[in-house]
């Protein structure tokens, strides 16, 4: 056996620790329960957006996209035909990820960078990948940051009243969603004429996230909702607390800036998937894993990013990284792309065992004629090696037989930025 093995067996770093039963019924447990507004790590947000609504044509929108580390702003446009241009596009850093700011300074620089745009249309579509309150006029309060952004004074604030302040244009209309409820929207929108039984938007990118449609009448903590219609659900998936750790997860948790939150997002998204490794490798150091060279030098890494991870392990990329000088001999090699890898592995079970719970909690997609649409965004999930055909395996295998269900996978290009056009286009 090699000494990764014993190491993965002995901290249950292995995917075979990982049961998709117990994490789906667990997942489901915490849905219920957020439905029902009692006490869950899965807050169940209403977002007031019905899916099934028509949305205007021929009229500009701005589109911000804020979340994870960067941010982008265009104006949208959907032709008779539903044909989608996108101009004046906007690229930048999201306020707040390279040192703590103010209030004033983080919906200042936000409107510096859309002041242009909303000068020339009424109708902002905010995608604000970041949990909210969404209220009925479909603005929405900060519940919390997660993603390592650092502006406590925003947190607890109305998102679309305060930008719409600080940009002087208290008249314009905002719809404020998150990027999971905005790629929903752009799967849905990009299949016309598709036979689909429901849709699901999910993430896994920096961090993770799920939402779905679910009716009105099992929303039982708003007894004021229409119980015929329906409407999109945002989960908050990432920070489902009931999946079991290991050591070296909780070990991992508390060199992170909120430790204790988001703990499922840790295990499995792009923000801290390389943290994640390189405390596993670290414990791996200690433990006797590598030769003392290969040990010293990973002991000295003061951080992994998930790209670095990606470039390492696909040994396909002619730069490998900073991790691969350090790796001194083949059975180094070996140890240490075997550890990653079964953390991959792990991520995609885990990842698979959240949307099996949300496919089953729709009860649709019962037919191979009215399939299930995922829509999926998130550069981890497309780009990390393996991930992407591991998460469909689990998935198809669990929901196989007595189980059965059907569905299908795909990706819209410029998701948040199309998914945040139509919420403010929704007629």
């Amino acid at each position: 056996m090699q000494k990764s093995d014993l190491f993965l067996r002995e901290h249950r770093m292995n995917s075979a620790e990982v049961s998709i039963q117990q994490i789906v019924d667990l997942f489901t447990s915490e849905m219920l329960k957020g439905l029902e507004g009692k006490e869950s790590s899965l807050r169940m947000i209403p977002t007031y957006i019905e899916a099934d609504n028509q949305f205007l044509r021929e009229v500009p929108v701005v589109a911000i996209d804020a979340g994870g580390t960067n941010f982008r702003a265009a104006i949208v446009k959907f032709s008779m035909k539903g044909k989608l241009e996108i101009t004046n596009l906007v690229n930048a850093r999201m306020p707040g990820t390279e040192g703590e700011i103010s209030k004033g300074e983080f919906f200042q620089e936000i409107a510096g960078y859309v002041k242009a745009l909303a000068e020339e249309t009424g109708r902002i579509g905010f995608c604000f990948s970041y949990p909210s309150e969404i209220l009925p006029d479909k603005d929405g309060i900060l519940l919390q940051f997660c993603k390592e952004v650092q502006a406590p004074g925003v947190v607890g604030q109305l998102i679309g009243k305060n930008l719409l302040e600080a940009l002087g244009m208290p008249e314009k209309q905002i719809v404020l969603l998150n990027d999971t409820v905005a790629t929903l929207l752009a799967g849905k929108s990009a299949s016309p004429g598709r036979n689909y039984d429901s849709f699901i938007g999910y993430i896994l990118g920096t961090g993770t996230n799920t939402c779905y449609i679910e009716s009105n009448r099992n929303i039982l903590k708003n007894n004021r909702l229409d119980p015929v219609k329906s409407q999109i659900i945002n989960i908050e998936s990432g920070n489902f607390v009931k999946t079991p750790r290991t050591d070296i997860d909780l070990l991992f948790d508390n060199t992170t800036s909120n430790p204790g939150s988001y703990t499922f997002e840790k295990m499995i998204s792009g923000g801290y998937f390389g943290g994640l490794c390189l405390a596993s490798l670290k414990e791996a150091a200690k433990e006797n894993v590598f030769s003392g060279e290969t040990a010293t030098g990973i002991m000295s890494l003061d951080e992994l990013s998930s790209v670095d991870i990606n470039s390492y392990i696909s040994q396909s990329t002619f730069d490998r990284g900073p991790l691969y000088p350090l790796i001194k001999d083949k059975i180094d090699e070996e140890n240490s792309i075997a550890i990653i890898d079964s953390i991959i592995d792990r991520a995609a079970k885990l990842a698979a065992a959240n949307l099996a719970a949300v496919v089953l909690k729709t009860n649709k997609g019962k037919s191979h004629h009215s399939p299930i649409l995922i829509t999926v965004e998130g550069t981890i999930y497309h780009k990390l090696n393996n991930l992407k055909s591991k998460i469909d395996r689990y998935l198809r295998d669990y929901l196989s037989d007595e189980r059965e269900r059907f569905f299908e996978f795909t990706e819209v290009r410029h998701s948040s930025l199309v998914g945040a056009a139509l919420a403010a286009l929704i007629n």
